[in-house]
């Protein structure tokens, strides 16, 4: 019986980290599944991943796309992926660990049993939960979520947050097509998008702890985007019904 929920895992250079947590993700008793979008990692990352593909051929899926472009537009191929592949639990998450995939339980319940249409891995709901990131960066992420908070009224503590699980009826009502943004203003974005249109979300704590092995892909351009995003987003809000 194939399994109704799908772990969806954007990847460029993490070879590292992504036989580890492939590994991790398909050993829990819940019958996870998991679709690797792959943007070409110059690293063998691809090559990886289809090697274990051998191991787990009903339960390990690549899609690979010919150059970088964003993690959002990655994701959005995963959900059309998804979508066309029938499943019912749609998973966002990284590879490198910063998500620990023992919370994947815990956000599938959120939906699955307790009715979330969208549960979020929060790093704020129960204050500040993240691990080896220096003062710098925890201030930054903090008071963005509170920014986002501010200028959208969304109840979320953690709108940047990339550990979420979508119900297919959530992501089958969006316009995926209507998604312009790729870094961390793509996750505010499809938060506030469900938002809008009276879903509901639920956060779910977790511990976030900051990649060990790999290079991280924040950059400045990611965070002006998110921080003009917001603005954009708000006010387009304003001439939609």
């Amino acid at each position: 019986m194939k399994s109704d929920s799908i772990v969806i895992i954007p990847t460029y250079n993490e070879k590292e980290n992504i036989e580890k947590i492939i590994r991790q993700v398909l050993s829990y008793e819940k019958d996870f599944n998991i679709l690797v979008v792959d943007d070409n990692s110059p690293d063998g990352t691809a090559a990886i991943v289809k090697t274990l593909q051998n191991e787990f051929p009903e339960r390990l899926f690549i899609l690979e796309r010919a150059e970088k472009q964003g993690l959002g537009l990655a994701y959005i191929a995963g959900f059309r992926w998804a979508l066309q592949h029938s499943y019912g639990y749609i998973f966002e998450m990284d590879a490198d660990f910063s998500h620990n995939p023992d919370d994947l339980i815990r956000l599938y319940n959120a939906c699955a049993v307790d009715g979330a249409d969208a549960s979020v891995g929060s790093r704020y709901v129960t204050g500040v939960n993240v691990v080896n990131w220096p003062m710098k960066r925890v201030l930054l992420s903090y008071f963005a979520s509170k920014y986002v908070r501010f200028i959208t009224r969304m109840p979320l503590r953690d709108a940047t947050a990339g550990f979420v699980c979508y119900t297919a009826k959530v992501l089958q009502a969006l316009d995926l097509d209507s998604i312009r943004f790729k870094g961390y203003a793509f996750q505010i974005e499809m938060k506030f998008k469900i938002w809008s249109m009276k879903y509901r979300i639920v956060e779910v704590p977790i511990i976030f702890t900051d990649r060990k092995e790999g290079t991280s892909k924040m950059s400045g351009g990611i965070i002006k985007e998110a921080a003009w995003g917001v603005v954009r987003l708000k006010i387009g809000s304003w001439f939609k019904k």
